[in-house]
């Protein structure tokens, strides 16, 4: 199966290139295009793929005016300019792993091993976002570009982009609540302003306009995302092994980037009790971290853990690899969504094709 497959390789080049930062940062971009294209250009693939087409039909008839009195109006806008630029709705989809992949490449860019992070986020976040969820993709997109402001001390362009991001997808203004914490110093009076503004955030993002429709969509309605167990449990398991194990040395080898990953590790922990609330909930919060998580696995080997550092650099490929198999094999969900795989890369369908 071409999932497995191209998981597979990506092991072995990562494998093949473990001695050889140099050539692992020549690669990196290679693959990241490869994946681009890949996901960007894939036909009919994916869960989400017809009720964003009926997204992107339902706005051609309607203006930049209408797109931006919707809830998260800037993913409503960016239909609207794909369509009204007089491009089909396959190109909503290349926009959107457009935005995805600029923010993966930004946070990739801080990792010491680019590639590496690239492939820990495949099984999970590549597979199930730009290849399905195109609407939050964009927004963990500008997500991605909000951490590396957060490692980098800028408050301003975090809460910017985390604004940007909330516009795409609702559900990522729980980041806003993270803003008084941007910062290398006075982490005492940081946490204070953080819990006075927690109060009233969190009661104004309970009681907004989106919160209440995911209550009332995925709060005892008997609503499960699928496999939402499994994904919170592994951002468990990473949150813990980074607090029981890792964090010492972590603190010292990257201590710009100490902050956030507390912080995302923290919210990791929290996603798999939410899941007794709404598995819909919890994985939507969840997808948002997976980046932070991968950041983590994908630093490992450069913590100095000697033999403990070895096998802890190798499982996270090695559970995801089981993961993926056991996905693609038994899930009647995965077969219905994304399979047959097919790409329109070099001629799109007429049916697709807007009228000239």
């Amino acid at each position: 199966m071409i999932y497995v497959a191209l998981f597979l390789a990506m092991i072995l080049l990562r494998l093949v290139l473990t001695h050889q930062s140099r050539l692992r940062d020549q690669t990196y971009p290679i693959v990241l295009a490869i994946l681009f294209l890949f996901v960007a250009f894939r036909l009919d693939v994916g869960c989400d793929w017809n009720g964003y087409h009926r997204h992107f039909l339902s706005q051609l008839d309607l203006g930049f005016a209408d797109a931006l009195a919707q809830r998260e109006p800037l993913w409503w806008v960016l239909v609207q300019m794909v369509g009204a630029l007089g491009l089909g709705y396959p190109w909503l989809n290349v926009v959107a792993a457009l935005i995805f992949f600029a923010g993966v490449h930004a946070l990739a860019r801080k990792q010491p091993d680019r590639l590496g992070f690239l492939i820990l986020l495949y099984p999970v976040l590549i597979l199930n976002m730009p290849m399905s969820g195109i609407r939050q993709a964009a927004s963990i997109g500008l997500m991605c570009m909000g951490f590396v402001a957060f490692s980098n001390g800028r408050a301003a362009r975090f809460t910017i982009f985390t604004l940007l991001a909330t516009g795409f997808h609702s559900s990522a203004g729980v980041f806003l609540l993270l803003a008084p914490l941007v910062g290398h110093g006075w982490i005492k009076a940081r946490l204070l302003v953080a819990f006075a503004l927690a109060g009233p955030g969190i009661y104004l993002l309970a009681t907004g306009d989106s919160a209440q429709l995911a209550l009332s969509r995925y709060v005892d309605t008997g609503v499960d995302a699928f496999g939402a167990f499994y994904r919170a449990a592994l951002l468990a398991l990473t949150s813990g092994l980074f607090f029981l194990i890792l964090r010492p040395a972590w603190q010292a080898r990257f201590p710009t980037d100490h902050r956030i990953v507390v912080l995302g590790a923290l919210m990791m922990m929290a996603t798999l009790p939410l899941i007794g609330l709404s598995s819909v909930i919890a994985d939507r919060i969840g997808y948002f971290l997976v980046p932070l998580q991968a950041t983590i696995l994908a630093r490992i080997p450069s913590l100095g853990l000697g033999t403990t550092g070895l096998f802890l650099s190798v499982a996270p490929y090695a559970v995801l690899l089981m993961m993926l198999v056991v996905w693609t094999v038994h899930s009647t969900h995965f077969h219905y969504c994304y399979l047959p795989y097919d790409s329109w890369l070099f001629s799109m369908p007429k049916i697709y094709q807007l009228p000239n």
